[in-house]
């Protein structure tokens, strides 16, 4: 018996405090049940001139700090889709060369920023802005730069930019009183070439050059039949080296934009990917890997092809459909980008 008795007196020592003290009226009470903290789900936030200016001038000095300190990761957690490619290109070429990463300096943009439902997503804004490199002459350029938000619980992220070419001029956007501009559907009938298809007519005149049925919409230059012309003369220096070149220009699964012009047309930006294949006629012939890839191999062919990708980003001006019996101008580019982005040394299949 005085075992079992001082074993109670033991266990009474055991309880804590406050279940003792909980006790202490002889009437049981029951413990607290734990619950899970609520978080009410972001918000959505209506998409305006200052909301889209915070966004860019928050880019710009994020880029800054990134650029400056030549951090690749901290850099691309402000981009996306294609711009998350060039910028990644960008940061291993300037260690590969043993240069510092560009650093910009921005003028005032001018934001066009497009009126959306405040609960759709994505929002979208384009700045047009002058920008150059410290220390560089002549590095002054315009960039056409989207930027894009995928959801409220989202950061801004640059999707897209490319650089107005010199001798253009951009287009008048239609702008209305509020400060918003007018942004184009995928399929609008009202310009020459519905907004989703301005790449593939692009890329179209890149593989059959000034006779392609695309020239008829699209004016010939540099970045259309020139395309087409440039890969006809590089095909011809690999073959005297017996390669085989392979060029194929192709939609890319990224955001493209479009805003309404006060022409009734539309400034139209989008990417395409250049994808190039270089091939050895025989086992014993092996490329040279190109100069503007080499910061993306390690130096050596295993196979007998050299494949690369490029990422490129342009802005066009698609004009209105002209009237019956009026002359319909043509699409024509303003802004090109891009580099390669991506490059591989396969090894040789095996039959």
């Amino acid at each position: 018996m005085r075992r079992i008795a001082r074993a109670v007196a033991a266990a009474m020592l055991l309880v804590p405090p406050l279940m003792a003290a909980g006790c202490a009226d002889g009437k049981p009470q029951a413990r607290p049940t734990p619950t899970m903290p609520t978080t009410a789900p972001p918000q959505p936030v209506a998409l305006t001139p200052d909301v889209a200016r915070k966004a860019f001038q928050t880019y710009i000095t994020d880029e800054d700090v990134a650029r400056a300190a030549a951090d690749e990761r901290l850099a691309l957690t402000w981009t996306s889709d294609g711009q998350s490619l060039l910028t990644a290109a960008e940061f291993r070429k300037a260690a590969f060369d043993g240069d510092p990463v560009r650093r910009f300096s921005y003028g005032e943009p001018k934001l066009y920023v497009p009126k959306l439902k405040n609960d759709a997503y994505p929002q979208w804004f384009i700045a047009s802005v002058d920008r150059s490199v410290p220390g560089r002459k002549k590095s002054k350029e315009t960039a056409l730069m989207g930027f894009i938000l995928r959801g409220p619980s989202d950061d801004w992220h640059l999707t897209l930019a490319t650089v107005l070419a010199p001798k253009a001029e951009l287009p008048k956007i239609d702008v209305d009183p509020d400060g918003y501009a007018t942004a184009l559907g995928s399929d609008d009938s009202k310009v020459l070439i519905r907004p989703r298809d301005v790449g593939g007519i692009q890329a179209t005149m890149a593989a059959e050059g000034a006779a392609s049925v695309a020239a008829k919409v699209m004016e010939t230059g540099p970045l259309t039949s020139g395309y087409y012309q440039q890969a006809k003369r590089a095909k011809k220096k690999a073959k005297d080296k017996d390669l085989t070149l392979t060029v194929v220009y192709t939609a890319t699964p990224y955001p493209y934009f479009g805003l309404r012009t006060k022409s009734g047309g539309g400034l139209i930006l989008y990417s395409l990917f250049r994808n190039e294949a270089l091939v050895g006629q025989a086992p014993s012939v092996k490329p040279e890997i190109p100069k503007e890839a080499e910061h993306l191999l390690d130096g050596t062919v295993e196979g007998d092809e050299i494949d690369t990708s490029a990422t490129l980003q342009f802005a066009a001006y698609d004009p209105p459909r002209a009237k019956k019996g009026k002359p319909q101008q043509k699409a024509e580019m303003l802004a090109d980008d891009g580099a390669i982005s991506k490059a591989a040394t396969p090894p040789i299949k095996k039959p």
